[in-house]
């Protein structure tokens, strides 16, 4: 059957589409098409209607003491060791550099430091880095860090590093005296130097106040002198005849005592400092450990200052005693030499003793040197630096 005519009534008829559902089917397809190909536009062109994706930035770890002070806040000081511990810091890095997130900075942004530059917050000063100290038997004792850092950079006091004239003053005998103590942290100037006797009471909390103040603190070693014992340092005397064993158990001893300190200088000990043999252990000792050998310059036959160089141990020597009598006037005038002497060759070291007029005299003397443009730094920042 090839048409409609010709079929049987009522069989195999379909009954035509209406003309407006073809129209509606048409519009679709075209609408449809329209659809797909705007999409497929918009797929290639990603501008201005798209951004390109931002890879998520993992956090950095924090690495300094210096940003960690609500951590530092939580340490309890503890009545065995008398001494808080600070966070670690992180010793899986490069030796030469930190990765060190600010809270300033932009997400993501990384800032690259030196570590020998890393100075402790004042707010934290007087807390330990975990990664400096080594615990034993003998107290907590300073080492440098995995990452090379060392006491030597850590704790020392941080300075504007201009070429102008530059003054040092330690004052030791801090610890044996309750009084002159309290009165040379909470008199001086927080750019003077504090050296503690390993024999003094309180060491630890003396030490922490010295550092809360922000002055930089030395360890003081008694040493043999020649007219020894009718001259007696006291106790925790190195000995030229002790043996190495023997003496660097004394040291350990006395650096055990509190912590925190860029050094340690001597007491006394002019017969001890001119023996090779008995000093080279004691000063190798301290470099291993990152520490600053100062020698307050009243030996003429010191050998401290080759010995440490050979054991490459940061080293600065004094250049005048500035109370030899106890007299302010006195020295007053010594400083004004000090002075003359920073002036004429860029810097100079002063020691003394924390007596009364030492303490007066030193603290009316900087306030003026200040505005003379006289910069006062810390010991170490005056040190030759075999590392650097």
């Amino acid at each position: 059957m090839s048409n409609h005519l010709d079929r049987p009534l009522g069989q195999n008829l379909k009954p035509p589409k209406p003309v407006g559902i073809l129209r509606a089917n048409a519009v679709a397809l075209i609408l449809g098409l329209g659809i797909i190909g705007l999409s497929g536009f918009l797929a290639l062109d990603r501008t201005p209607y798209s951004q390109p994706a931002v890879p998520a930035v993992a956090p950095v770890k924090q690495t300094t003491v210096a940003a960690d002070e609500a951590k530092a806040a939580e340490l309890a000081l503890t009545e065995s060791t008398k001494t808080q511990v600070a966070s670690p810091q992180t010793a899986d890095g490069a030796k030469i550099i930190h990765v060190i997130p600010s809270v300033n900075q932009v997400p993501g942004m990384l800032k690259i430091s030196d570590p020998s530059k890393v100075n402790q917050a004042l707010s934290i000063a007087h807390i330990p880095e975990v990664d400096l100290i080594e615990k034993t038997t003998q107290g907590m004792l300073p080492v440098r860090a995995k990452d090379g850092r060392r006491p030597f950079d850590v704790y020392a006091k941080a300075w504007s590093g201009s070429r102008g004239a530059r003054v040092a003053i330690v004052i030791g005998g801090m610890g044996i005296s309750q009084t002159s103590t309290q009165a040379a942290i909470e008199k001086l100037a927080p750019e003077i130097t504090l050296g503690f006797a390993p024999q003094g009471n309180s060491l630890s909390r003396w030490a922490q106040a010295a550092r809360r103040k922000g002055h930089e603190i030395l360890l003081q070693i008694p040493m043999e002198p020649f007219d020894y014992p009718r001259v007696d340092p006291g106790r925790g005397t190195l000995l030229v005849d002790a043996g190495t064993d023997a003496n660097l158990k004394v040291l350990h001893e006395s650096m055990g005592r509190f912590t925190n300190y860029t050094g340690v200088m001597n007491y006394l000990g002019a017969k001890f400092t001119a023996d090779p043999a008995a000093l080279e252990p004691i000063m190798a000792d301290l470099g291993t450990r990152g520490l600053l050998y100062l020698d307050d310059g009243t030996s003429a036959r010191s050998a401290t200052d080759a010995i440490a160089a050979h054991a490459r141990a940061p080293f600065a020597q004094g250049n005048l005693v500035i109370d030899q009598t106890q007299d302010k006037n006195e020295i007053l005038k010594a400083l004004d030499r000090l002075e003359a002497e920073a002036r004429a060759n860029g810097s100079a070291i002063g020691t003394g003793t924390g007596f009364d007029a030492t303490i007066d005299a030193v603290a009316e003397w900087a306030e003026g040197a200040k505005k003379r443009g006289i910069e006062i730094v810390g010991v170490a920042a005056l040190a030759r630096d075999p590392e650097k």
